[in-house]
């Protein structure tokens, strides 16, 4: 419902939530919330849950710094490369590698409560990361000689998580899109399930880099030289909308918290564009309403 300074404060009971896996930390320094000047201080901020998590949440380190601490970021190993981009950080740590010194900690996910964010304060100024240069160098050359438009695809998240089933779309029923002429489209998929890896070849049009994305420098790399990011609910949303590229989020009909309620665009992300369901379970329509907007969207790149 957009009511987040409610919201934020009533989601530090996520820690005492059955059923709720997180990974809660135990230090002996003192947990942060915003109430003290940082001035002088070293601050560990931790990852706590998925990787879109982390990038989403990721924005608000800066706004630590400024409040004079020196910030260390620990982060899953997988985003480490990635992460070092961030401006005002110190240092980031992979998760597992011993820590440096600090004095106070917060999770990522309760730095929303610490400073007070409201629907109207979110920092939602983009990009706040950036692949590294030579990342960048690299899959500019690898797609230097693709044809344009291209447009990223992410059809499914970790089979893991406990919402899968709701928000990842089997590649079958995406692959209507790819009938859209005049596009390549280029996979930001990083797991294929199943026999996704065979059905991949029957599309031409669809480039896929199997094991080549070792890690979200990599995809982020991939991203930037996108026109266009489709995807689901899954990192690749939040990290294309962290390097402020144009993506399109196919939602569930009950969306994530952070998607709110009846609306096409979201205040976290200024590019983003949401396709949500009207009927539980329906993917259909979403993907007829997309391919819709893809053909009058590379109508005009063409043009």
């Amino acid at each position: 419902m957009g009511d987040y300074r409610r919201g934020f404060e009533k989601y530090e009971w996520r820690w005492r939530a059955r059923g709720f896996v997180l990974d809660k930390r135990s230090f002996r320094q003192p947990l942060w919330l915003g109430e003290d000047n940082l001035k002088g201080k070293r601050i560990l901020l931790h990852a706590e849950q998925g990787f879109g998590d982390t990038l989403q949440f990721a924005r608000y380190a800066p706004l630590v710094s400024a409040r004079g601490g020196s910030v260390i970021l620990e982060v899953q190993p997988q985003l480490m490369p990635l992460l070092q981009s961030l401006p005002s950080v110190e240092t980031v740590v992979a998760r597992g590698a011993p820590l440096p010194a600090f004095d106070v900690h917060c999770p990522l996910m309760s730095l929303p409560f610490a400073f007070g964010t409201t629907f109207t304060t979110i920092p939602a100024e983009v990009p706040y990361v950036y692949p590294p240069v030579d990342k960048l160098a690299l899959w500019k050359t690898v797609l230097a000689d693709v044809r344009r438009p291209m447009v990223g695809l992410a059809w499914s998240g970790s089979a893991t998580h406990r919402n899968d089933h709701n928000r990842s779309i089997a590649f079958p029923r995406l692959a209507g899109l790819l009938s859209v002429s005049g596009v390549r489209f280029v996979s930001v998929q990083k797991e294929l399930r199943g026999d996704e890896s065979e059905l991949l070849r029957d599309f031409p049009d669809l480039t896929h880099f199997e094991a080549r994305l070792e890690d979200f420098s990599d995809t982020a790399a991939v991203i930037s030289q996108l026109d266009l990011v489709i995807t689901v609910d899954t990192s690749v949303a939040h990290l294309a909308g962290a390097l402020a590229k144009p993506v399109w989020l196919l939602l569930p009909y009950a969306p994530d918290w952070r998607w709110l309620l009846d609306r096409e665009d979201n205040p976290w992300y200024p590019g983003m564009r949401l396709f949500r369901q009207t009927d539980v379970g329906e993917w259909g329509p979403v993907i007829d309403r997309v391919k819709n907007e893809l053909v009058r969207f590379t109508s005009l790149r063409i043009g």
